[in-house]
């Protein structure tokens, strides 16, 4: 190993042990470590939901036959919605102008004798403005009148009516309830480790400038490496503290199921680590002000990863270009292996693959802060 990449241990550990002493001096570092994911992960676990639940709907009852007020009882009695129940459409047709009512399903005159026929059809009106939303509505609505008529079909077949032979029996695997939270809160634990990760570095090297230490600490002996080294180290291992934190607030506060190893889990966190610190460290020896790296850091690590991760938006929905920039951002390759670590287990042939790209990307992190940390007042 050439001299400029070599370690002198008693350097390193008296590097180290400073380090560790300006954080626990430090308020701040403390609170970004254990506050700040806090924070964030309620944020992430109770603002943001993709479960369509008690969604206020009108239900327009043209028809007072009994198939009719079963119909409308059905979906009275559904614990997806939240229903106001009207005689025509024109009452409720301002609810949905104003947002208090986000779909209509209308069930026509005549619906008793289509009943018998077995073409019997209502309407389902949505608001198209959130679409999100109004698939979600559609999609309930329509399971609410598919169980009514299997039901109805077993107490009572209708004569000529066409009986299906196949009964479906849905299962769902890892998250039987359908749960958002179980997938979405895993996921924010990697977006939350980006943020920390990036801005615990970023400000390390800057503060090393302005407050005049980097003069002092270049008329010694320390190399480089053993300069960064002693950046990352206690920020490692502050950084692998708050994923645990994270993961132990995710299984006994938000109920998440936990079916991998904690082998698995520390090794994904620590290779994600790599890159975060890495970036940190490149941004702040880039600029040389606490400021700028901070503003420089959360943008460059929260944004990617929360909008080009796969972690809220399907990447195959994603243009092609879009697709190809996914690739460079080390979220993409850590979500999905903390999701089938809490959900479904150890599932190797997944993790290494992402565990060796995230190792890529810190050390080309670490390459570009080793080129940019120079010993030199320059």
């Amino acid at each position: 190993m050439s001299a400029r990449f070599s370690f002198n241990l008693r350097r390193l550990t008296a590097l180290v042990g400073k380090e560790l002493t300006q954080v626990v001096r430090d308020p701040a570092t403390i609170l970004i470590v254990l506050v700040l994911p806090l924070i964030l992960l309620f944020l992430f676990g109770y603002a943001v939901s993709l479960d369509a639940s008690r969604t206020r709907v009108a239900v327009v009852l043209e028809d007072s036959s009994e198939p009719a007020l079963s119909l409308a009882l059905a979906y009275q009695n559904s614990r997806y919605f939240e229903v106001t129940m009207a005689r025509t459409v024109e009452p409720v047709r301002d609810l949905m102008v104003d947002g208090k009512a986000r779909g209509i399903i209308v069930i026509p005159q005549g619906f008793g004798r289509q009943i018998q026929t077995g073409r019997a059809a209502i309407q389902i009106i949505t608001d198209g403005s959130q679409p999100n939303t109004a698939n979600f509505v559609a999609a309930y609505s329509n399971g609410v009148l598919t169980n009514w008529t299997a039901l109805r079909q077993l107490e009572a077949p209708v004569a000529g009516a066409p009986m299906s032979p196949l009964q479906i029996a849905p299962r769902y695997w890892y998250n039987p309830a359908l749960k958002s939270r179980f997938f979405l809160v895993p996921g924010s634990i990697a977006i939350v480790m980006a943020m920390i990760g990036t801005l615990l570095t970023a400000l390390v090297v800057a503060r090393e400038w302005e407050r005049g230490t980097m003069e002092s600490l270049m008329a010694t002996p320390m190399r480089m490496t053993e300069f960064i080294a002693s950046k990352v180290v206690p920020y490692f291992l502050l950084g692998l503290g708050s994923m645990v934190l994270c993961s132990l607030t995710a299984v006994f506060l938000f109920g998440v199921p936990f079916r991998g190893s904690v082998i698995a889990l520390i090794a994904m966190s620590a290779a994600y680590l790599m890159p975060a610190l890495g970036m940190g460290l490149f941004i702040s020896a880039a600029t040389k002000n606490q400021f700028v790296a901070s503003q420089i850091a959360l943008l460059s690590s929260f944004l990617p990863s929360f909008l080009l991760s796969g972690f809220l938006f399907e990447i195959s929905s994603m243009p092609k270009p879009i697709q190809i920039i996914t690739y460079l951002v080390p979220a993409r390759y850590l979500i999905p292996s903390l999701q089938t670590v809490f959900l479904a287990g150890d599932f190797w042939g997944l993790f290494w693959p992402n565990i060796a790209i995230m190792l890529g990307f810190g050390f080309g992190f670490f390459l570009l802060s080793f080129r940019m940390t120079k010993r030199s007042l320059d």
